[in-house]
């Protein structure tokens, strides 16, 4: 039901995302999207790129006056970088002889690509010897389209009452035991926007910090992991039928497709592995007091995390992501080049040292577009007052 694309580089003049499937009359608030892409630059760890940029949405198709019309909806986020970088990412001009050092030296130094990243392999899949080719489109720059494409998801499943948030669970080494199991949705999101890091527990938080400043220290970087819940799905969402439909497939591929990103659980996950099957199900109760959306049943744990055979059963969606250190590093990696194929120190660029407070919001939005679509799907029509219909007729409908 939805579809979407982003293009443009990381230091080109912008990122841009189209979207096309939003239903009619939907209600766009543009400061929404500014607001979540705010929240993407925001985080301890960030580097300088995020002093650089002011990240605003820029809508030139699909709303007017603030209302979907129905058709592809187009976001443009201009990159204030881009002057910086003109003389060597024009797409016409050729790059001149009389640049300054640091854009000569990074004009010149991108045939030793960096270990981590997509440099050679995508150089060896597009054909490039230049990595900078690589480089600018497979940056996580890229993420800020998702993030504004993500908030219209987003205001879409609101609507319904479905809500999305995130916390830290794990930076580097250090990792918090406070459960979001039993907060409220505003809760969980107070507590985790009040912290640096983005973590629920301000003594975890404080640590965390201080592993962030000593890798900075040692020019080095850290990964994590960060849980993300989604409350107020109905049940019913997602399929069986083909392996394409399960929803928690969908999920696992959307979240893996985000950079840096190398594991996803859902529920208990890989520690499911090590239960008995009588401590692993849910067991199923019914109460005329669960949630209409739920059609009354519930369960008393969640291990399952809110999908069960690749559809959604009325408890919440709990999702935990982990991600490697970021790839760009403060100190040069040993490599080749691609051209000579003798040994070289891959380049150092601008970099974060720790991006994981930035992945949750990055991850909420690309949750939110799934479940967006799976939402669509099952309830779905040309305009918003179809959609509310037909949710309100599934409500009703007795099981």
């Amino acid at each position: 039901m939805l579809n979407y694309l982003t293009s443009g580089e990381s230091h080109g003049p912008q990122v841009t995302a189209i979207i096309d499937g939003l239903p009619a009359g939907l209600p766009i608030d543009i400061t929404q999207i500014d607001f979540q892409l705010s929240r993407r630059q925001e985080g301890y760890g960030r580097g300088g790129r995020m002093k650089i940029e002011q990240d605003r949405a820029k809508i030139v198709s699909g709303i007017r006056a603030s209302i979907a019309m129905g058709g592809p909806i187009t976001i443009v986020i201009e990159n204030r970088d881009w002057p910086n970088w003109a003389p060597i990412m024009d797409p016409v001009l050729p790059i001149p002889e009389n640049l300054d050092l640091r854009l000569e030296r990074l004009a010149n130094m991108t045939t030793v690509p960096r270990p981590g990243h997509a440099d050679l392999t995508g150089g060896i899949k597009w054909g490039h010897h230049d990595m900078r080719n690589v480089l600018e489109r497979a940056s996580a720059r890229e993420t800020a389209a998702r993030v504004a494409i993500g908030s219209l998801a987003r205001q879409l499943l609101e609507r319904f009452e479905i809500e999305i948030a995130s916390h830290v669970v794990r930076i580097g080494g250090v990792e918090s035991l406070v459960s979001a199991e039993s907060l409220a949705i505003d809760t969980l999101r107070k507590r985790s926007e009040e912290s640096l890091v983005r973590c629920l527990d301000p003594e975890t938080s404080a640590s965390m910090i201080k592993a962030i400043d000593l890798a900075k220290k040692k020019r080095d970087s850290l990964g994590g992991v960060v849980e993300i819940i989604v409350k107020g799905t109905p049940a019913g969402l997602g399929g069986f039928s083909q392996w394409f439909h399960r929803l928690d497939g969908k999920l696992a591929g959307a979240l893996m497709a985000v950079h840096s990103v190398k594991g996803v659980e859902i529920g208990r996950g890989f520690a499911a592995a090590a239960l008995r099957g009588s401590e692993c199900q849910d067991e199923i109760y019914h109460s005329k007091k669960a949630r209409p959306t739920a059609k009354q049943f519930y369960r008393k744990s969640n291990n399952a995390g809110g999908i069960e055979g690749g559809i959604t059963n009325g408890e919440d969606i709990v999702l935990r992501v982990a991600a490697k250190p970021i790839s760009t590093l403060n100190q040069p990696l040993n490599s080749i080049d691609v051209k000579t194929k003798k040994p070289a120190k891959a380049m150092v660029e601008r970099t974060d040292n720790c991006a994981v407070p930035a992945l949750g919001v990055v991850c909420e939005a690309v949750v939110a577009l799934v479940i967006a679509d799976v939402f669509l799907a099952k309830f779905g029509g040309d305009n918003i007052k179809e959609m509310e219909r037909n949710y309100r007729s599934w409500l009703k409908a007795s099981y």
